[in-house]
């Protein structure tokens, strides 16, 4: 589980577990939190490109994906403290706990064939930094690599590992 960050603007980095946090609303079926869920911009044409990465490399077929803009991504940022105004970044559902920024990019390379699991040696880096650096792409990922008009629909074949 990842440590309370000092409060600032934007969701944090490593958000408390479930269980750290006042019940919900709404309780999510614990079979739908086996295994690691990414929750993505489904407009996003980079984030569309992130999940087709993930894909490709991950040959066991764990991570389960839903977009921030769906009923069940919403509800998912409900239920571990996400304000649905602060939704501007990845984020990374991984045994009871939610990561978001880098912690959550990271944090899936960690889970996938190599050589990605070399790169959560940047999680030693000071979240300050890395997430800097996240931030910035983040606040030019429409401008550099375009929006959609609607969510992405992925395809048939690959359709069973999207949750919404």
């Amino acid at each position: 589980m990842g440590a309370q960050l000092t409060p600032r603007p934007g969701p944090t980095e490593d958000l408390p577990s479930a269980a750290d946090r006042p019940a919900p609303a709404w309780t999510p079926d614990p079979a739908l939190l086996a295994g690691p869920i990414l929750l993505f911009d489904g407009v996003c044409h980079l984030c569309r490109a992130s999940v087709q990465f993930v894909l490709a490399r991950d040959p066991r077929g764990a991570f389960r994906f839903a977009s921030l803009q769906s009923d069940l991504g919403s509800r998912l940022a409900g239920h571990f403290g996400i304000p649905a105004s602060e939704l501007t970044s990845m984020v990374l559902v991984l045994d009871g706990a939610a990561h978001t920024r880098s912690a959550a990019a990271l944090r899936t390379a960690r889970l996938l064939r190599a050589p990605w699991p070399l790169l959560s040696v940047f999680l030693l880096v000071p979240a300050v930094i890395r997430n800097g650096v996240y931030d910035f792409i983040g606040r030019r990922r429409y401008r550099w690599f375009g929006k959609m008009d609607a969510c992405w629909v992925p395809d048939a074949e690959i359709r069973d590992r999207f949750l919404d």
